[in-house]
């Protein structure tokens, strides 16, 4: 047997994906394909996301419940009964907590403005004829009183020397944090807020959405505040820095918080063989007036999927899927992990149920050549491997060699990445329940929480192809065919080899890590390749989750031995080309055997550990000894799965971005035992 060197093996495992590329296989059938190219509509999405924007969809608002009702009416008129589309409503009053996601509180305000009463008198911005003018989960007063500058307004050493108390503060730092400090804790009235990066310099009219997000021993507490544009803020500003007097009137009228309801729009097609198992399609319905493409695009993209398939199969255009479909439009994550702790049902095939995917909807219709932007396809985290990835994968490349295009659509080039988990939206909820998740969205966007994210922008036939790769996905997984799962096995185990080669050659590097002593990086390097191969195999392993004939078995074990002999070989060249002679497994640092296990279901609260911790503990999480970035911290808690040791969480963790501190991530579990959300096995 001929034995390759590192360098030569890793490059030729590198160069199989472009050849697999050239050589592309669609999974889907061609008539299954062109009948989603025909039924599916960017251009009623896109109209669908022109209703959706017309409401102001805060959390626990009166209107997001607008909004909620417009997506069941369309869902009713296509044929949904009300037993297969429905509403469940979760209490939300910024007091009530679901497992760590404190909810946030309704609200309801009629109308709002600012106006600059000296030197003259102008009026500054009003609500809601520019909704994202108002700082959501503002509480109605009536304040005049003189604008003092505090720069960002986001730290104490803003207010040192500055007399704030009962006075309006004009600040470029987010709403929110700004009149955390200076209403609450300095006195101030109110607070004047506006957008101060490059998007403002760029765009200087445009106002961000900011909101109070008030922690409950805050909502007694809560004035308002007002969002305005960078020109606006600018001018203010040198008005203030001119030594000239500047005093502001400004009102708003309506309930303010309230106790109120987050809604979750449910909508399900029932499989026709296996109802229990299903695949979950999900997107967020929240966020201000009009807030286009984040997110009524994929609010719209999913509606559009839905009503589509229902009348493909009143029709008899269409079988009934095998499995069921389940259509979530949720206020993000609040109402999410609401929902999910509703329905412990809920988890993956790793903690034994039968919620097989999600594909998650968020920011979906990006017009290309207006805002230069990219389709993003997020794969799931390594603690979660999932064949999920690589059928999504062929799917966007089916797309890209269609021709799909509309009267009022762009003339765009799809444009799209796979890429590395990333998280930021309600697919986290999904794949902390061992449900493999994947996002759609697209990046970079500089309208994103921006009143300039209207529906002008936004691309009927970006939307469509999203709609055809996200339903082709669920069509074919839902009614995988044993001749189907073992093409999906031969697939998944070849881009498996080019992710092996991958490791493989992030192990190389480490072993000449000069920042690491011999036998750690030997450990390392091991560490790394050792861990992606145990993923690979559960990537394979997973296809069994949709079918597991005996002919689907017999291909996997096939395949995950031929995983096996490639790792082999991989190790036996980075040791040959390294010169290493002894062990590299042999791990060189101190073992803690110390096993945690979860006492919550679903993703950790952002600010965890700190919240619960005192102060002088807290301060870790700020300072430069503190590491991990949050998917790291994410992923760092779906290793705890009562049976990893705190060395084997951080050897995972570790093989997926890189060497981290044992110290890191001990300390992080010991503080979540202290804040009561891990215990010790």
């Amino acid at each position: 047997m001929i034995r390759l060197g590192a360098s030569a093996l890793l490059m030729t495992l590198a160069v199989c994906p472009a050849a697999q590329a050239q050589q592309y296989v669609p999974l889907l059938d061609s008539e299954r394909r062109d009948l989603l190219h025909e039924v599916l509509s960017g251009e009623v999405a896109k109209d669908h996301v022109i209703q959706i924007t017309r409401h102001h969809r805060i959390q626990g608002s009166r209107g997001y419940r607008a909004s909620a009702h417009y997506v069941l009416e369309q869902l009713r008129a296509a044929g949904f009964s009300e037993d297969e589309a429905f509403i469940e409503s979760f209490p939300s009053d910024g007091r009530i907590e679901y497992q760590t996601w404190q909810s946030p509180s309704g609200w309801d305000i009629t109308r709002a403005e600012l106006r600059m009463v000296e030197p003259h008198e102008e009026r500054i911005v009003g609500y809601p004829e520019i909704a994202m003018s108002l700082i959501t989960y503002s509480n109605p007063g009536d304040v005049t009183a003189e604008l003092v500058w505090v720069g960002s307004g986001t730290r104490d050493s803003d207010y040192e020397g500055k007399d704030v108390r009962g006075k309006f503060v004009l600040a470029t730092g987010y709403g929110g944090s700004v009149h955390r400090l200076a209403v609450i804790e300095y006195g101030a009235a109110a607070v004047v807020a506006y957008l101060d990066d490059d998007r403002a310099k760029l765009v200087p009219d445009m106002l961000q959405y900011t909101g109070m997000w008030p922690l409950p021993e805050e909502i007694d507490h809560v004035t308002f505040g007002f969002n305005i544009s960078n020109r606006q803020g600018e001018r203010l500003r040198s008005m203030l820095e001119r030594g000239q007097r500047v005093v502001m009137h400004g009102s708003a009228e309506g309930i303010g918080l309230e106790s109120y309801y987050m809604d979750i729009v449910v909508a399900r097609i029932e499989g026709s063989e296996l109802p229990d198992e299903e695949i979950i399609i999900s997107a967020h319905l929240d966020h201000p007036k009009e807030s286009a493409n984040d997110n009524a695009s994929g609010s719209a993209a999913i509606l559009d999927m839905a009503n589509t398939l229902q009348s493909l199969i009143d029709e008899g255009r269409m079988e009934r899927p095998r499995r069921s479909i389940r259509f979530l439009w949720v206020p993000e994550w609040h109402g999410t992990m609401a929902y999910v702790d509703a329905h412990p049902e809920m988890v993956g095939p790793g903690l034994g149920g039968s919620s097989l995917a999600n594909i998650n909807m968020d920011m979906v219709g990006e017009n290309l050549e207006l805002l230069h932007s990219r389709m993003i396809m997020t794969r799931t985290p390594a603690s979660i491997p999932s064949a999920l990835n690589d059928v999504v994968e062929n799917m966007a490349q089916m797309v890209d060699g269609m021709n799909v295009r509309s009267a009022r659509g762009s003339l765009s080039r799809f444009n799209y990445a796979v890429t590395g988990y990333g998280g930021g939206s309600d697919h986290m909820m999904f794949i902390d329940l061992k449900i493999p998740g994947m996002m759609f969205g697209h990046s970079p966007d500089y309208t994103h929480h921006t009143s300039e994210d209207t529906p002008d922008k936004v691309d009927p036939v970006e939307l469509e192809r999203t709609e055809i790769i996200a339903t082709a996905t669920t069509l074919f997984l839902s009614d995988l065919t044993d001749e189907e799962a073992v093409d999906l096995v031969y697939l998944v185990s070849a881009n498996a080899a080019g992710r092996l080669g991958s490791a493989g050659r992030r192990a190389w590097p480490l072993l000449t890590d000069s920042e690491l002593d011999s036998d750690e990086a030997r450990f390392e390097a091991y560490n790394t390749v050792a861990h992606a191969v145990l993923w690979e195999h559960g990537a394979v392993a997973s296809v069994l989750e949709f079918n597991d004939s005996p002919q689907v078995q017999a291909a996997v074990d096939r395949a995950r031995r031929q995983l096996e002999q490639l790792s082999e070989d991989i190790f036996a060249a980075l040791r040959s080309d390294a010169g290493v002679s002894g062990s590299m497994s042999r791990r060189p640092y101190p073992t803690d055997d110390r096993v945690p296990g979860r006492l919550t279901r679903g993703p950790l609260a952002f600010a965890l550990p700190a919240s619960r911790l005192p102060a002088e503990a807290a301060a870790w999480y700020s300072s430069p000894d503190f590491t991990l970035n949050g998917n790291q911290r994410f992923e760092l808690v779906n290793f705890i799965d009562g049976s990893r040791t705190v060395s084997g969480i951080r050897d995972a963790l570790s093989a997926e971005y890189g060497p981290v501190s044992q110290d890191v991530v001990a300390r992080y579990v010991e503080d979540l035992v202290r804040a009561g959300v891990v215990e010790w096995k």
